[in-house]
């Protein structure tokens, strides 16, 4: 099998892209990235080598080069996307232009050149919030997102993913193209760019810098380890039914402050380096993945032990200090 993985030097690009050449050997992958701020080469230590593995620096919204990229392919799995909150919120523009009008030319390549599948790699934030619900109390009704929960997108950020996907839903009920759409909770693992809560937070600590916490420390994520999402994404392209949706998620819900307390602990480092800050706005309170479709439709379980799992990407990020992430 051929396939087009966009934004493979990210953090869950670059592991896809491992899990594919282990776990699929057969694949033949073809790696088109922009390498801007968050994309980097030494994400792909170990792969750089390898035959099956093509890496193309350029850009999706390039008509003439993604045209090009498509001959032969079997499936696109589009991961190239802008993806951070705060700078979506600083400048919508990039994330329009990457995440809507890139997706739009992929989509009209993969159309030309009869690709058979196009994977649009999503996120739990198109949902827009959940009501807030303490992880350490038992709550018998918690709320969840599920595949058919409206979307209600709060950030320019998550409104850029939500238009992408409906734009490719659109492509499957215009054009009859084999779309799905994997969507993940907040991943966590090595090669993360240091803007994300979990490298951000383990690399100020190591440096004995204040720990910035946004408002009360109380917002809620759904925690997945990047391997689950991985395996998610390729269980979806496998065995997903053309034209749907399917949610992943860890079934770890923690606060922000607890997280933050976690890294602290697995360092060895004092909560006084916590300092609470004013909150960035449209700040969703809560998410949660509702994932008994992909359990049942795919098979797939997260298997990741949270606690575990985050000690060893803090001490992944210890060994790699003062390297680009």
């Amino acid at each position: 099998m051929r396939l087009l993985v966009t934004g493979g030097a990210g953090s869950i690009g670059s592991t896809l892209i491992r899990f594919l050449l282990r776990e699929r050997p057969q694949a033949e992958i073809l790696n088109l990235d922009l390498l801007t701020y968050a994309g980097d080469l030494s994400n792909l230590e170990g792969v750089e080598g390898d035959p099956r593995h093509t890496f193309v620096h350029g850009d999706i919204c390039d008509g003439a080069l993604v045209r090009e990229l498509m001959e032969g392919v079997d499936a696109v799995l589009n991961l190239a996307a802008e993806s951070h909150v705060d700078r979506s919120i600083q400048r919508p523009a990039p994330f329009v232009q990457t995440n809507v009008v890139g997706t739009r030319v992929l989509l009209d390549a993969a159309g030309a050149a009869g690709v058979p599948r196009f994977v649009q790699v999503s996120t739990d934030e198109v949902y827009g919030d959940l009501p807030w619900a303490n992880p350490e109390a038992d709550h018998p009704h918690r709320s969840t997102f599920s595949e058919s929960t409206p979307l209600q997108p709060r950030s320019p950020y998550s409104a850029s993913k939500a238009a992408a996907d409906l734009l490719v839903l659109s492509y499957h009920n215009t054009y009859g193209m084999d779309v799905v759409i994997p969507r993940g909770s907040n991943n966590y693992g090595p090669h993360q760019h240091r803007e994300k809560l979990i490298p951000l937070m383990a690399t100020r600590a190591m440096g004995g810098e204040p720990l910035p916490v946004f408002g009360d420390g109380l917002h809620v994520r759904d925690w997945m380890f990047v391997e689950d999402f991985c395996s998610g994404i390729v269980a979806t392209l496998e065995r997903g039914r053309s034209g749907e949706i399917y949610n992943f998620g860890g079934g770890t819900e923690r606060t922000n402050l607890q997280v933050v307390r976690a890294i602290l602990r697995a360092l060895g480092l004092a909560e006084s380096l916590i300092t609470f800050v004013p909150d960035r706005p449209g700040h969703d309170r809560r998410y949660a993945m509702d994932c008994s479709k992909a359990r049942r439709e795919l098979d797939w379980e997260a298997r990741a032990d949270f606690e575990g799992e985050l000690v060893r990407t803090v001490e992944w990020y210890r060994k790699h200090a003062g390297t680009r992430t």
